[in-house]
């Protein structure tokens, strides 16, 4: 039987452990995202740094038949830009300095990830394949390097080839990157691709580490908790910002914030996001308002 300071001790300590694990809950971020679909040497930096997202996924990135890596500005007045080739970073000063600022000085991002569709992948996964030496692994080792990638995000709308997918997701993770998804339907091959590609794999370890869900568009009757069941991992629901390309499609911040609590409510999800930055500078929106609802809903 203890004594009153054996009891005492124990006590003490127990307080201790559980101030250390909810400490530690409270400082683990949920994701809040947004696409960047301008050209990010055009874009508002300093707005998308300072607004509360912690995520930022540059689109407009493809490879070319050769493993050369493209970045396509999306953005009238720009020109797309040749970034790697021959195993080197050939993009430029003024770029490489922009994304990489992303991360540095007052800022809340701690993550950039390019997203790219499925073109040439399956491949280039076929000859010259995946290895340390070919010019694709050797272009996504320099890329990575000059911008300060962590993540490449998968936006496949139309191939969906399996095998070649895992083997490019695998051949990322060898060169230090994570892999991500960006689904709105085929949930069949987006589970194949998740098993595969992490099998054998634990939290926090998983190479596939994160789903961003399109909930707009062609996504746009997506349940997140659903996919998550199906998926077996969570998810980031996204939404399109108000916009005048599909105005049925964009909802204001309000809105947003209407529709990421109800899923909330339901399931507990990964984050929230949105596309995308061109919208937003376009239609004189506020980032601080959409930034401002995923703080509140997802802090």
């Amino acid at each position: 039987m203890m004594n009153f300071q054996e009891v005492l001790t124990a006590l003490l300590l127990g307080l201790f452990f559980q101030n250390v694990s909810a400490a530690g809950g409270a400082n683990a971020s949920s994701i809040r995202a947004i696409y960047l679909f301008k050209d990010v040497l055009k874009s508002n930096t300093d707005a998308l740094k300072t607004s509360g997202f912690n995520s930022v996924i540059i689109f407009g990135v493809g490879i070319l038949d050769n493993g050369d890596i493209m970045y396509y500005s999306n953005t009238p007045g720009s020109k797309d830009a040749l970034v790697a080739s021959n195993g080197s970073y050939v993009g430029g000063d003024a770029l490489s300095d922009k994304v990489r600022s992303f991360k540095t000085g007052n800022t809340a991002i701690d993550r950039v990830e390019i997203s790219m569709n499925a073109q040439h992948v399956r491949d280039l996964m076929r000859t010259p394949g995946p290895g340390a030496s070919t010019p694709l692994y050797r272009n996504f080792e320099a890329l990575k390097a000059a911008w300060g990638l962590d993540a490449v995000n998968n936006d496949d709308e139309s191939l969906y080839d399996v095998s070649s997918t895992v083997a490019f997701a695998k051949m990322l993770g060898a060169v230090g990157l994570k892999y991500t998804i960006a689904p709105y339907t085929n949930t069949g091959f987006w589970v194949s691709v998740r098993t595969q590609i992490n099998s054998g794999l634990k939290e926090p370890d998983l190479l596939l580490d994160r789903v961003y869900l399109q909930c707009y568009d062609g996504g746009a009757g997506n349940d997140p908790g659903s996919w998550q069941s199906t998926l077996g991992m969570k998810v980031v629901p996204l939404v399109w910002v108000t916009n005048d390309s599909k105005p049925s499609q964009g909802i204001t911040a309000a809105q947003a914030k209407s529709r990421f609590q109800n899923w909330s409510a339901r399931s507990t999800v990964a984050g929230g996001g949105y596309w995308n930055d061109y919208d937003i500078e376009k239609m004189g929106l506020s980032y601080t308002a959409y930034g401002d609802v995923l703080k509140s809903v997802f802090p």
